[in-house]
């Protein structure tokens, strides 16, 4: 997620500057063919405007009802996210609060470092590649994560800083760690019962939590592992590329009646056209998928990172990690 005011211009041109580039390629080459068309074949090659504006029209449209849809991905993604950090907080509260006990200490952490190697362990999971998302932008120093020896390689490092190793091999075994740690806590939860260091009442509250928890995590499965409908997301690129097809044709139309150096200004005009459409159609295209681990992402990270500091400061916990913030160019992870 970006997280100063506004993108550059710059930033967002070198993002997107492959359209504009080709448009100038292409724009300049029906422009030759035309002038060289009405010099010396007497032949105007150029498409009447009108039908060009009216797909053009169609095109706008239709981008802006994917631009809708992939954002209504991405913002249910982050209240997702933002139920996560409030059931958190929640949980984190009732088990420092309703467990008691001689080892209550003890039982405290355990229990909110297990939620933090849950929280860890959904994040990895979702930052899992997919063959419909943006492989070649992710971001590999944090996500390169593409087959399962790497994966837990990774997953290791991180969650063995909240369970111990014993418990951390079990998960190895399942297919989805993440609803294993959720399982556990709840086995944990009873075994607390029947040692009589909560009450049935506080226990089915804690419990209420945790499958708070489960149903978060798949709302995100979902989001994760159903792509916006490719018939939408196809039609949608290959609309823009027939209007910028055509667009050049359609320009020389308009400028028909110009002298042959001021004909050239079809080509800056078509390039620049082409693109903003094109840009249009990639930013629905990069919102489609928010955790597909790039920079135009939900920030799980920084919210784990955040739920992970209030959590361990409700147990007086040592060694607290700071916030993640922005990179050095403005985005959070």
């Amino acid at each position: 997620m970006y997280a100063k005011r506004n993108y550059g211009f710059w930033m967002t041109f070198n993002w997107s500057k492959k359209p504009f580039i080709y448009g100038l390629l292409y724009s300049a080459i029906v422009t030759s063919l035309y002038i060289v068309c009405k010099k010396y074949l007497e032949i105007n090659i150029s498409v009447p405007w009108q039908p060009v504006s009216t797909l053009g029209v169609a095109v706008a449209f239709y981008l802006g009802f994917k631009n809708n849809a992939s954002y209504d991905r991405t913002w249910e993604a982050r209240k997702i996210w933002g139920a996560i950090v409030n059931n958190s907080r929640s949980f984190g509260v009732s088990v420092t609060q309703f467990i008691k006990g001689s080892d209550k200490e003890a039982v405290h952490k355990e229990f909110i470092y297990r939620h933090i190697a849950w929280l860890t362990a959904l994040r990895y999971q979702l930052r899992l590649a997919r063959e419909w998302e943006h492989v070649e932008d992710r971001l590999e120093k944090f996500y390169s994560a593409n087959v399962s020896n790497e994966y837990y390689k990774r997953l290791d490092k991180d969650v063995l800083v909240y369970i111990d190793e014993k418990e951390c091999e079990t998960y190895k075994k399942v297919a989805n760690i993440a609803t294993q740690i959720l399982a556990t806590q709840t086995r944990r939860l009873e075994e607390v019962y029947l040692k009589g260091d909560i009450d049935l009442f506080k226990q089915l509250e804690i419990q209420r939590h945790i499958s708070n928890f489960y149903d978060e995590q798949g709302k995100s499965e979902r989001i994760k592992n159903f792509p916006f409908p490719r018939q939408y997301a196809s039609t949608a690129l290959w609309m823009t590329m027939i209007f910028a097809v055509m667009m050049p044709f359609g320009m020389l139309d308009i400028l028909k009646d110009l002298d042959i150096n001021r004909i050239w200004m079809v080509v800056p005009l078509s390039a620049l056209t082409i693109w903003m459409f094109f840009l249009m159609e990639m930013i629905g295209d990069y919102s489609e998928n928010p955790f597909e681990g790039s920079y135009n992402d939900v920030p799980i990270t920084a919210i784990s990172r955040a739920i992970e500091i209030d959590l361990r400061e409700m147990i007086g916990d040592d060694n607290i990690p700071k916030p993640v913030g922005p990179d050095e160019l403005g985005f959070l992870l």
